[in-house]
């Protein structure tokens, strides 16, 4: 499959996958519109896994929107994020960013999250 492409291996599917990342999280990246939580995984490629509640963004095309974007950016970098397991959650306010500043946000927690896994090693 290419590097450019967002199959089901490149997500977390399952509860298991979301506890794990969640009861042993190794990198974290906090902001006021969302928080991205990482942890090191066996596998020989980066998966996502997105938490955008209803109770956060209310409309459904803008939590849509906020999915297509995050997607884009985690397809964008997987090469940069070797063998993590990423958690995005997004935070109240994030829809009221606009679409074009949602990917800057969103690329620099990324970069971010790249950076503290880089010091670690």
């Amino acid at each position: 499959m290419p590097e450019s492409s967002f199959g089901k291996k490149q997500r977390l599917l399952t509860t298991k996958a979301f506890q794990g990342v969640f009861d042993n999280t190794h990198f974290k990246v906090s902001h006021a519109a969302f928080l991205l939580l990482a942890r090191r995984n066996r596998l020989t490629h980066p998966r996502l896994g997105m938490i955008v509640a209803k109770k956060n963004i209310r409309f459904s095309v803008d939590r849509n929107r906020v999915k297509r974007v995050v997607r884009s950016s985690f397809r964008l970098n997987q090469q940069n994020l070797s063998s993590l397991d990423i958690i995005f959650l997004v935070r109240k306010g994030m829809d009221k960013v606009l679409p074009k500043d949602q990917t800057n946000l969103v690329l620099g927690g990324l970069n971010q999250l790249q950076k503290k896994m880089q010091n670690v090693l």
